[in-house]
């Protein structure tokens, strides 16, 4: 199985660094409404810069990835199920610390243990007027959670293999900003997952199923 995990990384980390599958493999899961509440659906100059990071560890079925289910708060993706990450900050050195930095203060995730295999497709999230940088990382044990109960409720662990699963698709229509929208959704867990979240591991997806399949 150590084997198995290991060639399996190092093929990742040699697709990351290859041409990605970008925004066509993106727009399979996105929302048929994609604009804030005033319809804008572009950067703009009060734009701020985010990252996220799909963590990967190994575990006793294989490989597995975390997302995040966020507390109720006043803001746009309150009670989401979620990629830890959050907002660049000044004292960030690079957009990678970034997302390391959100992931250890959202789940405990020490940044020196994790080894960054690659980058996604930026994508910009209009409803927060962020543009999201989407990182891969590895960890070469199942890591000893530690959740920041005031922004994260609990934690959802995910099997590669259930991402890659067409079963766990579907789509539903929601109500978002008192609009009804059209979801295509990732069923990970009993979680619904949808809108950015689910656009990024749309484009994950396509490259996992090259190394799985």
């Amino acid at each position: 199985m150590k084997e198995i995990v290991r060639n399996a990384i190092e093929r990742l980390r040699y697709l990351l660094k290859a041409e990605l599958p970008g925004k066509d493999a993106q727009i399979i899961m996105a929302p048929s409404v994609r604009a804030d509440k005033h319809g804008n659906s572009k950067p703009n100059l009060s734009t701020r810069e985010s990252a996220v990071l799909i963590l990967l560890y190994r575990a006793l079925s294989g490989l597995r990835f975390v997302l995040i289910k966020r507390q109720v708060y006043d803001g746009p993706h309150s009670g989401q199920v979620s990629l830890p990450g959050g907002k660049f900050e000044e004292n960030d050195i690079s957009i990678s610390q970034t997302a390391l930095r959100e992931t250890y203060e959202e789940i405990g995730v020490e940044p020196k243990n994790v080894d960054l295999l690659g980058r996604l497709t930026e994508l910009y999230i209009p409803v927060s007027n962020m543009i999201v940088h989407p990182f891969v990382g590895y960890i070469n044990e199942t890591p000893n959670f530690n959740l920041n109960l005031l922004e994260v409720q609990y934690i959802v662990e995910v099997d590669l293999f259930d991402l890659i699963d067409d079963r766990n698709k579907s789509v539903k229509v929601i109500n978002s900003h008192g609009y009804p929208i059209t979801a295509p959704y990732y069923n990970l867990k009993d979680e619904m997952v949808w809108g950015a979240t689910a656009m990024i591991l749309s484009e994950f997806e396509h490259i996992l199923k090259k190394v799985l399949l």
